[in-house]
């Protein structure tokens, strides 16, 4: 693939990520697929991306929702300290399994949640 290409389907897929990751809904429910189906990233190696640019874009997500009054402290020490126990685990879990199982079960999620949102639209 042309190395320009390659760098332009980087940027516009970091920027569909921080518009799906700033609207709340996780940048890496498409920045995952993106990579891996476009670019041809192993699973691993997506999931890791997905990491460190989710990083940067919740920063800057928290700091304008904090700014809008939307974060609310009351019981957050329960939640972020069962997600750091919990992102630990699968973490590890993540670096054992094979990538397929790992390709599969995110497809599974994403079928899912795209039924879920689906039978959303439909109630309404």
């Amino acid at each position: 693939m042309n190395i320009y290409l390659t760098i332009f389907l980087y940027i516009l897929f970091g920027f569909l990520a921080g518009i799906f990751g700033g609207l709340g809904m996780g940048g890496g429910t498409i920045l995952i697929p993106l990579l891996t189906i476009f670019l041809g990233l192993d699973q691993k190696l997506s999931q890791g991306i997905n990491l460190v640019s989710f990083l940067v874009m919740a920063l800057f997500a928290l700091i304008v929702h904090y700014k809008n009054g939307y974060i609310k402290t009351k019981g957050i020490i329960y939640i972020v300290l069962s997600g750091v126990v919990f992102s630990a685990l699968g973490s590890f879990l993540a670096g054992i399994l094979p990538t397929e199982i790992l390709r599969t079960a995110f497809g599974v999620f994403l079928c899912l949640l795209s039924i879920i949102q689906l039978i959303k639209v439909i109630k309404k």
